[in-house]
């Protein structure tokens, strides 16, 4: 079988890139004969050309030219793998090819300031996005990756339950336990003490992260002389964030440590000493097993799909409950045992996500297809 993977634009989105390379790899182990063929926009430059006509480009290639080149590839199946690529459907389906696509959240229904925020043509952004996403009622099967977003879907999209398929994100093998040597190293350069607090956030900045509150819990923490760091990973703090983190004389006690790669990334997860991760709503939110993985507690929302990810194995909280968060971490930090017993729980259920697991999954959907 030869099955086209539709890709995003490398860069694009993190999460996207993750989840193409985990089951691209996994398709690879659980069936080796078949052809996998990953398919990709070119990246563009236009120089010095104004930011309109850059967007206008941008539109153009994502909605008319990569289309365009998909259509022209000879495949036995087309997996889209981002929902926000769903206008290429309606490009494809004159192929008479099986078409998948995978459903990651229907966030910017529900809350459209997620498009809105950080977008130069907010409106336009909206209704192209809305576009797309309807696309996918088009497809012969869609897979979401909770069963919470396989609810927005049939509730919003009017799909029936007949063509969803749960098959969850899962965590690669890398993300893993480090040395106390190697976790010593990282923290002594970052000037954080084995009695400080270290807390960490990995993500976008959109609004349904909830950023606010993770700096609200720290300056709570703070008053009450905790000894407590920050480390952000993703995207930057925004100007309001910056104000608030002046205004409460945090710079001290936060380092934003940008976008780093997988390696470095596993460093900073083990050199935390708690995930926090009040998202107001996720997919999935892989970040939460990536930490597990590599045995750091995890406090998160018990909104969404994030209590279905979770289990058993976190700290559940009401996500914009500041005091309950502050307690938490401090529990975590007071009583060793039940540190340790979620740390056991949550490496326990970060093993029981594996790609091929996933992708064992969607090959199926592809042979019935």
């Amino acid at each position: 079988m030869r099955v086209a993977i539709v890709r995003r634009l490398p860069g694009a989105s993190f999460s996207m890139d993750v989840y193409a390379d985990g089951l691209v790899s996994g398709l690879k182990t659980v069936r080796p004969n078949w052809e996998i063929v990953e398919l990709t926009p070119n990246p563009y430059s236009l120089g010095n050309k104004s930011s309109w006509f850059k967007g206008i480009h941008k539109y153009y290639e994502r909605y008319w030219h990569y289309p365009a080149i998909i259509k022209q590839q000879k495949a036995d199946i087309f997996h889209i793998i981002d929902h926000s690529d769903g206008h290429i459907i309606y490009w494809l389906k004159s192929t008479g090819k099986p078409i998948v696509v995978t459903c990651h959240d229907l966030i910017n229904f529900l809350q459209p300031e997620n498009i809105q925020d950080g977008s130069r043509l907010s409106f336009f952004s909206t209704a192209f996005w809305k576009f797309a996403v309807k696309g996918i009622r088009l497809a012969n099967h869609i897979i979401t990756v909770s069963a919470h977003t396989a609810k927005d879907v049939r509730q919003i999209l009017g799909l029936e339950s007949e063509r969803l398929t749960v098959a969850p994100n899962a965590v690669d093998s890398s993300f893993c336990p480090l040395s106390a040597t190697e976790i010593q190293a990282f923290r002594q350069q970052h000037q954080i003490s084995p009695q400080t607090i270290c807390l960490l956030n990995v993500g976008s900045n959109q609004p349904r992260k909830n950023i606010f509150t993770i700096l609200r819990v720290l300056a709570v923490l703070k008053a009450k002389d905790v000894s407590v760091h920050l480390f952000k990973t993703g995207a930057d703090f925004n100007s309001e964030q910056k104000k608030f983190i002046h205004t409460h004389k945090l710079e001290n006690n936060i380092t934003y440590l940008g976008k780093p790669d997988n390696a470095t990334l596993v460093q900073i997860y083990n050199a935390a000493d708690i995930l926090v991760s009040p998202s107001l709503y996720e997919g999935f939110g892989i970040t939460i097993l990536e930490a597990m993985a590599c045995g750091t507690p995890v406090i998160t929302s018990n909104t969404t799909s994030l209590p279905e990810v979770a289990g058993d194995a976190a700290i559940l909280v009401q996500p914009t409950d500041v005091e309950a968060i502050a307690e938490a971490v401090i529990h975590l930090n007071s009583d060793p045992d039940f540190r340790q017993q979620l740390i056991d729980k949550g490496l326990t259920r970060a093993k029981s996500f594996t790609w091929e697991k996933t992708a064992e999954q969607v090959a199926s959907i592809y042979e019935t297809l």
